[in-house]
């Protein structure tokens, strides 16, 4: 996604949020769901942590992009995020998948 794309989800947004992640998500024009992702380094401090979140979200993502909509999302990181192992994450990231579904139908 292209940063004016990006300021499109955050004018407009239909949030989920758990602990550890919040996700921003606003219907497109396309036939597919997009994904974006912010990770700060002030939220996780080494590349490498930053990397394996981003897979991780990646994969979901990929996973489960049958279930929904025609959507532009935007996973923000937040404080102890880090300390999730990857199928913590998963989980948590598979309730978020389904309020996002829910909420932009």
């Amino acid at each position: 996604m292209t940063p004016k794309q990006y300021s499109n989800v955050f004018e407009k947004a239909i949030p989920a949020t758990s602990p550890h992640i919040t996700i921003l998500a606003r219907h497109n024009n396309l036939d597919i769901a997009r994904l974006g992702m912010t990770i700060p380094k002030k939220k996780v401090k080494l590349a490498v942590n930053r990397n394996r979140l981003k897979r991780c979200i990646r994969e979901n993502f990929r996973l489960n992009t049958h279930r929904l909509p025609n959507v532009d999302i935007i996973v923000i990181a937040k404080h102890g995020i880090n300390n999730l192992n990857n199928h913590e994450l998963s989980h948590q990231l598979d309730k978020l998948w389904t309020k996002i579904s829910s909420r932009c139908k």
